[in-house]
C-alpha cells in the first residue's frame, strides 16, 4: 500500500461538482465546443493618473512584452497593443493598425496617439475606466496547462513579472481572474492540509504521551494511525482517483478516527489488567469486549461518509468511496495490529495505568453522575433552553457561497478581485448564447441586429454587478465607425438598415480564400479573431460575453432570472433561443448540487446509522435514547452557525457529516458498555448507568480531548471553510460528549422499565 500511495497524483483539473448529464453542464460544454474556454483569462489592473506619461507608459508597455514572453501565455489584451481600423492607401480597404507605435520617444507623440485611443469608445470600460483612471490588461493562458501541475509555474512567472513592474514604477498592480484564483487557492489549501495532517499527528502524539505515560504505547498508537493514512492514500490510487481538495481531507479523518480506536482498545486493556493482573486474559478481554463495539463505531462512521458515494457528483462520490473504505481499513489495522503488538510488549507498569485514576477527570465524572441522578429536571430544562436558542439560530441560517468567500477579507486575492468589481464590474465569466435555430442563421434577413444591440447596450449594460458586454455587435460598430471616419461615441453605432452581419459573412468567405492561399494580413487576422470569438463556425450561434462580480449563490439566481426574462421578452422565441452559461453559472449549479447532496447524504447516513444501532441493540427504547443525544449536537451546531453568521456551503455542510460519524461513535461505546454491564448488576438500570459513566466516561473524555485537539488545529487555517470545519466540529464534539455523558444516562433512566428485571439461572 505504501508503494501504491507513492504513485498517487494531485488533480490539477477542477473537479466536476455536477453530473455530466446535468442540463447546465451540457450547455456549458456545448458553449466551450463552439467558442473555446471562458475561464483562462488572468487580468492585471492598476490605478493611476500618470499612465500616459512617457516613463510609466513605456514601463507598462514593457510589462506587456515581458508577460507575452512567459511560456504558455497565448495572448495579451492591453492598451499598448490596441488597434484601430484605417484605410490602406495601397488597397483602399480598411486595415488594422496599431495605435501606439513600437517606439515612442516624446511626450508630445504619446499625447497625440493617446488622443486617438480615447476617441475609440470600443475600449472604454473594457481596457480603462475614465472615471477612476483604472487600467486593465488581460493575459490569456493556455487552457491545457491550467489543468496540469505547470499552472503553478505560469502563475508564479506572471506574479514575479508584475512585481518587477511594481518595483520599477512604484505602482500597485492588482491580479485576478479564475486562473489565478483557482491556482493560488488550491495550492494554499493543499499545502495547509499537509501541515495540518502533521500538526494533528504531533498534537495527538503529545496528548497520548501525557495520558499513557508510555513511549511504546504512544508509538504503537501512532504507528496504527500512520498505517491507516498510508492505506487510505493507497486506496485512493487503486480506485483510480487523484488527490482533490476534498479527498485531501481523508488522511486527517483517518487520524481522528484511528486515535479513538487506539484509546478505547488500550484503555480496556489497562482496565482489565488492573482487575485481573493477567496480561493474556486482559488482551482477550480487550478483543472480546471492544472488537464488536469498535466495528460498529467505525461502521457507522464509514456509513456517514460512504453515503456520499450514492450522489451523482463526481467529487462527492470519490470522497465517499475512499473515506468509507479507509475508515473500515483503520478498524482492521487497529483490531489486528494493537493486540498483536501488545502481546509482545511487557505488561503495563503502574505508571502507565496511572491515568485511569486522573484526579480531574474522576472529579468531573462524579459531578456528571450527580447531575444524572439528582438534577434530571435541570438537565431537561437546560437542554430545552439551548435547543430553543439553536432553533432560533437555524432560522437565521443562510445557504450562500462565493468563489473567494473562504479567503480573509484582507487577503490580496480577495482585495484584488474587489478592485476589478469596483472599476470593471468583476472577473467571473458570464456568457449569453443567442441561437438562431438554423445554420447560417445570423446572416438571415430575419435576424434583427438592432434588437440584439438593444438587448446588449440598453439592458445588459445597465445591470448591476456586470461588466460592459462584448459581442460581434461591438465589432460591427468599430468597423462602421472607421468606415465613416468618425470619432467619439456619436459615430460608434450600427448602420441604420440591413444586416451588417451579412457583410462580415462575406468578409469571412474572403478570409477563407486568402487563408488557403497564405495571403492573410494583420487586418484579416483581427477580423478572423472577431468572427471566431463571437460567431461559431456554423454561423448559427452568436455570443455576448461579460464578466460579473462574485455576488454569491444567493444573488446570482435573481440576476440570471432577470436577464433570461428580458431576453424572452425582447427576442421572438420562434426565431431565437437565448441561453445563459459560463463558469459563474456552473459554479452556482455545482455549489447547489454539493450542498443539496450533502444534506441528502446526512439524512441517509442518519437513517442507516439508526438501522445499524437498532440491529446492534435490538431495542426501540435504546435506539430512541441513542438518537436524541446525536441529533441535539447537530441542531445546536446549525444554530451556532446561524447566530455566528456562518452560511451553509460545501465547506461547512461537511461539518455535520464529520461530527455525526464521530458523535455516534461515543454513543455506541457508552451503550455497548452499558449493555455489557447489565448482567453484572442484575439488570438494575441505575447501578448499571452509574458504573458505565465511571468505566466508559474516562475513555470518552480522553477521546474527546484528542479529537477536539485534532480538529482545533484547523482554526489556524487562512481559509474560512477550513477554519469553520475546525471550530464547528470541535464545538459539536464537545456538545456530543456532554449529551452522551449527561443526557443519554438521564434518558436511559427515564425510559427504563418500571420493574427491575432479574435474570434467572
Amino acid at each position: 500500500m505504501g508503494f501504491y500511495a507513492s504513485k498517487v497524483k494531485m488533480s490539477y483539473e477542477f473537479s466536476k461538482a455536477i453530473p455530466t448529464d446535468n442540463a447546465k453542464y451540457l450547455e456549458y460544454v456545448s458553449f466551450k465546443q463552439k467558442f473555446g474556454d471562458d475561464g483562462n483569462m488572468l487580468v492585471t489592473g492598476i490605478q493611476t493618473d500618470s499612465l500616459f506619461t512617457l516613463k510609466y507608459f513605456n514601463a507598462y508597455k514593457e510589462l506587456q512584452q515581458q508577460l507575452k514572453k512567459i511560456k504558455h501565455v497565448e495572448d495579451i489584451v492591453s492598451i499598448p497593443s490596441a488597434i484601430k481600423l484605417a484605410t490602406d492607401t495601397a488597397t483602399g480597404k480598411l486595415a488594422a493598425q496599431k495605435i501606439f507605435p513600437d517606439l515612442i520617444q516624446t511626450q508630445q507623440e504619446l499625447d497625440s496617439v493617446s488622443a486617438q485611443f480615447f476617441n475609440l469608445p470600443f475600449y472604454k470600460q473594457r481596457l480603462y475606466n475614465p472615471e477612476s483612471n483604472a487600467y486593465l490588461m488581460g493575459v490569456r493562458i493556455n487552457k491545457d496547462v491550467l489543468n496540469s501541475k505547470g499552472r503553478t509555474q505560469v502563475i508564479n512567472d506572471v506574479i514575479n513579472t508584475v512585481k518587477k513592474f511594481e518595483e520599477k514604477t512604484g505602482l500597485e498592480v492588482h491580479l485576478s481572474g479564475l486562473p489565478l484564483i483557482r491556482t493560488v487557492v488550491a495550492d494554499r489549501i493543499q499545502n495547509e492540509m499537509k501541515y495540518f495532517l502533521f500538526g494533528s499527528l504531533l498534537l495527538s502524539t503529545i496528548i497520548l504521551a501525557l495520558f499513557f505515560r508510555s513511549f511504546s504505547t504512544t508509538l504503537l498508537s501512532l504507528l496504527v494511525v500512520i498505517l491507516g493514512v498510508v492505506w487510505s492514500v493507497g486506496v485512493l490510487y487503486l480506485c483510480g482517483y487523484q488527490v482533490t481538495l476534498l479527498t485531501a481531507l481523508i488522511p486527517c479523518l483517518v487520524v481522528v478516527i484511528g486515535i479513538p480506536n487506539c484509546i478505547y482498545f488500550i484503555n480496556k486493556y489497562h482496565t482489565s489488567y488492573i482487575q485481573s493482573g493477567d496480561k493474556e486474559k486482559s488482551l482477550v478481554d480487550m478483543v472480546s469486549k471492544m472488537g464488536v463495539v469498535t466495528l460498529f463505531c467505525n461502521l457507522t462512521a464509514a456509513i456517514g461518509f460512504a453515503v456520499f458515494a450514492l450522489t451523482r457528483s463526481a467529487i462527492l462520490r470519490e470522497f465517499g468511496v475512499v473515506a468509507g473504505i479507509s475508515i473500515m481499513i483503520i478498524f482492521v489495522v487497529s483490531f489486528i495490529l494493537l493486540p498483536a503488538a501488545l502481546s509482545y510488549l511487557p505488561a503495563p507498569k503502574p505508571s502507565q495505568t496511572k491515568y485511569l485514576n486522573n484526579r480531574w477527570i474522576t472529579h468531573f465524572l462524579l459531578q456528571t453522575e450527580k447531575w444524572v441522578f439528582h438534577h434530571k429536571k435541570i438537565v431537561y430544562g437546560v437542554t430545552t433552553i439551548v435547543l430553543i436558542f439553536a432553533v432560533l439560530g437555524i432560522f437565521k441560517l443562510k445557504s450562500v457561497s462565493y468563489i473567494v468567500d473562504d479567503l480573509p477579507k484582507t487577503d490580496k486575492v480577495y482585495t484584488d478581485i474587489k478592485f476589478f468589481e469596483k472599476h470593471f464590474g468583476g472577473v467571473m465569466p458570464l456568457e449569453i448564447v443567442i441561437d438562431t435555430k438554423k445554420p447560417k442563421g445570423i446572416i438571415s434577413p430575419k435576424v434583427d441586429v438592432h434588437t440584439i444591440a438593444f438587448f446588449q447596450d440598453s439592458f445588459l449594460v445597465n445591470q448591476e454587478n456586470v461588466s460592459k458586454p462584448l459581442s460581434v455587435i461591438d465589432g460591427i460598430k468599430f468597423f462602421y465607425q472607421a468606415a465613416s471616419e468618425g470619432t467619439g461615441d456619436s459615430s460608434f453605432t450600427l448602420p441604420a438598415f440591413g444586416n451588417p452581419l451579412y457583410d462580415l459573412h462575406k468578409q469571412l468567405l474572403q478570409l477563407n480564400a486568402r487563408r488557403k492561399n497564405n495571403e492573410m494580413t494583420a487586418s484579416d487576422s483581427a477580423t478572423s479573431k472577431l468572427m471566431g470569438s463571437f460567431v461559431d463556425s456554423s454561423e448559427q450561434y452568436l455570443r455576448i460575453s461579460m464578466s460579473m462580480a462574485d455576488i454569491g449563490t444567493q444573488k446570482l439566481p435573481p440576476l440570471l432570472d432577470t436577464i433570461q426574462k428580458k431576453a424572452n421578452e425582447i427576442f421572438d422565441t420562434a426565431t431565437y433561443k437565448v441561453q445563459l452559461t459560463g463558469t459563474s453559472i456552473t459554479f452556482l449549479e455545482g455549489s447547489r448540487f454539493i450542498v443539496n447532496g450533502l444534506k441528502d447524504s446526512i439524512f441517509w447516513a442518519f437513517l442507516l446509522i439508526a438501522l445499524c444501532m437498532l440491529y446492534l441493540f435490538k431495542s426501540a427504547r435504546i435506539l430512541l435514547c441513542s438518537l436524541i443525544p446525536n441529533l441535539i449536537p447537530l441542531v445546536i451546531t446549525a444554530g451556532i452557525m446561524g447566530w455566528a453568521g456562518v452560511p451553509l456551503k460545501p465547506s461547512t455542510v461537511l461539518v455535520f457529516s464529520v461530527a455525526l460519524g464521530i458523535a455516534v461513535d461515543i454513543t455506541i461505546r457508552f451503550l455497548v458498555n452499558y449493555k455489557q454491564e447489565l448482567p453484572a448488576y442484575n439488570y438494575k438500570v441505575p447501578e448499571t448507568v452509574s458504573a458505565t459513566i465511571k468505566n466508559t466516561g474516562l475513555s470518552i473524555v480522553y477521546t474527546a480531548l484528542v479529537l477536539i485537539a485534532g480538529f482545533i488545529i484547523f482554526c489556524a487555517s487562512g481559509f474560512g471553510g477550513t477554519k469553520a470545519l475546525g471550530w464547528l466540529t470541535s464545538a459539536t464534539l464537545l456538545i456530543a460528549t456532554l449529551t452522551n455523558l449527561v443526557l443519554l444516562p438521564v434518558l436511559l433512566l427515564l425510559f427504563a422499565p418500571k420493574k427491575t428485571v432479574i435474570k434467572k439461572g
